[in-house]
C-alpha cells in the first residue's frame, strides 16, 4: 500500500479527507496518482463519506507531477501516463459527493489540476498556484487545458498556461480560480467545515452536481432536458419527502437527511 496516499474518514461528521504526504513538496508521481484514483473508487463505495477534503501539508497541495519520471517517457509511455492521470482526476471530478481542495502553499501543475478537480478549492492566502509545464517545453497534461477555462474563461487561461505564471491568492480570488481565501492556520478547520455542512445535505447535491457537469458539455436544450431527467429523479429520493414534508410542517432549513 502507498502510504504516501490516505484517505481519512470522520464518521461523526460523513467528511473523508484524501491527504497527499510526499514531503517536501507532494510531488505527484504516478504509483500516487494511481492510489489517489484508487482512493477516490473507496470514497465512492464509503457510505461513511458525504463529502471530500483533499488537503496536503502546509507547505504544498502538491507541487507538481513529478518530473523526474519523463525523461524515461517515449511517446508510448507517455500516453499510458497521461490515461493514469486522467483516470485519477476524472475518478475525482465525478465523485457523487461535494470535493473541496484545501489549497495551502503551492499548487502547480498536476498539483493545480488536483485541485481544479474538486468542486471548490478553499486557499490559504499565502498559496501560489498556476502551470509552469510551458516553461519545461511540455503542457499541462493532467486536465489543465480544459478544466481551467471553464472555470476562468479561455483568455485567462491563457495566459496562465503560455505564460507558466504564478499567482497569489489575491488575484487567484479575483479572477475565480479560488472559491475562498482564509488565514493559512484557519484553512483546513474551515474546509472541513464546509465539507461537514456539505455532507449533511440530501441526496440531491449528487443528481445537482451532475446536471452541472454534464450540461457544461451539451447544447443547452440537452442540457435542459438533462435537468428535468436529474430533477424528476431528485423527486423520488427519500430525502425529497423528507424536505418537504420538514419545510411544510418546520418551514425552510430544518429537514435532517439522510443522503438517500
Amino acid at each position: 500500500m502507498d502510504d504516501r496516499v490516505r484517505l481519512e474518514v470522520d464518521a461523526a461528521t460523513r467528511v473523508g479527507t484524501l491527504v497527499l504526504d510526499r514531503p517536501p513538496l507532494n510531488a505527484i508521481d504516478l504509483a500516487m496518482w494511481d492510489r489517489i484514483g484508487a482512493l477516490v473508487a473507496d470514497a465512492a463505495d464509503d457510505r461513511r463519506v458525504r463529502a471530500l477534503v483533499v488537503r496536503g501539508a502546509p507547505r504544498a497541495l502538491a507541487a507538481g507531477a513529478d518530473v523526474a519520471e519523463m525523461p524515461a517517457w517515449d511517446a508510448a509511455a507517455a500516453r499510458a501516463a497521461a490515461d493514469r492521470i486522467h483516470a485519477a482526476l476524472d475518478a475525482l471530478a465525478a465523485l457523487p459527493v461535494v470535493t473541496i481542495a484545501a489549497v495551502s502553499g503551492y499548487a502547480l501543475g498536476g498539483g493545480c489540476e488536483l485541485a481544479l478537480a474538486c468542486d471548490l478549492r478553499y486557499a490559504a492566502d499565502n498559496a501560489k498556484m498556476g502551470f509552469p509545464e510551458v516553461l519545461l517545453g511540455v503542457l499541462p497534461g493532467g486536465g489543465g487545458t480544459q478544466r481551467l477555462p471553464r472555470l476562468i474563461g479561455p483568455s485567462r487561461a491563457k495566459d496562465l498556461v503560455l505564460s507558466g505564471r504564478m499567482v497569489d491568492m489575491v488575484e487567484a480570488a479575483r479572477i475565480g480560480l479560488v472559491d475562498a481565501v482564509h488565514p493559512a492556520d484557519d484553512l483546513l478547520d474551515e474546509a472541513t467545515a464546509a465539507a461537514a455542512r456539505f455532507a449533511a445535505g440530501p441526496a440531491s447535491q449528487a443528481l445537482a452536481k451532475r446536471a452541472i457537469d454534464e450540461g457544461l458539455a451539451l447544447p443547452l436544450a440537452e442540457g435542459l432536458r438533462r435537468e428535468r431527467e436529474l430533477f424528476r429523479a431528485a423527486l423520488a429520493t427519500a430525502d425529497a419527502a423528507t424536505g418537504i414534508a420538514s419545510f411544510l410542517t418546520d418551514g425552510p432549513g430544518v429537514a435532517t437527511f439522510e443522503g438517500r
